[in-house]
Order: structure tokens, then sequence, then C-alpha cells
């Protein structure tokens, strides 16, 4: 029996985000995700401190209806008018929470 295990490098991007940016565009993510990334409601994943690309991929994953679930829909809206620098501004900022 092999194991086979793949990256999630669709849409991992080059561009560099910009925490202090990202803080600033990351007003609606505050209501399910909290101020720093820390939720206080455990059907929401808490973002501080996870991998920048991580954040990034998963966020570009819900603008293109790659990522699924019962929240999908919800957060493919909050997303929808973000570019890739928006996300990489935002993943760098959840990035860099403690």
């Amino acid at each position: 029996m092999s194991l086979c295990l793949f990256a999630n490098t669709a849409f991992s991007t080059s561009i560099t985000g910009d925490p202090v940016k990202g803080k600033i565009k990351s007003p609606s993510c505050v209501f399910c995700h909290g101020q720093n990334g820390i939720t206080s409601n455990s059907s929401y994943p808490n973002l501080n401190g996870q991998n920048e690309t991580y954040l990034f991929n998963a966020m570009k994953a819900y603008q293109n209806d790659s990522r699924t679930g019962s929240l999908a829909k919800m957060m493919k809206a909050q997303l929808s008018r973000l570019n890739e620098q928006d996300l990489a501004d935002i993943a760098a900022f959840y990035a860099t929470q403690p």
C-alpha cells in the first residue's frame, strides 16, 4: 500500500502580503473569526498564526467554488470583491497574529 500526498498549490501566489494593509482590509472577517483571528464561536476556525499561503489558497478556493461546505456560499460572498493582493494582505495579517 502506498500513500501519496499532494500539496494544494493550485492557487499558490508569489504576491507578498502586507499585514498592516490586511488588518485594514479584513473588517468583515472579524464578525466570525475575531479581531485577531481568535473566534469566540467554535463553528468558525481560528485564523491566527495559520500559514500565510494556506490562508491565501483557502480564500481563493472559496472564491473559485473549489472549497465546499456549509459556509462556502457565505465565504464566497464575503470574498467576492477582494482581489489577489487583498487576499494576500489579509492572509499576511492573520498569519502574523499570535
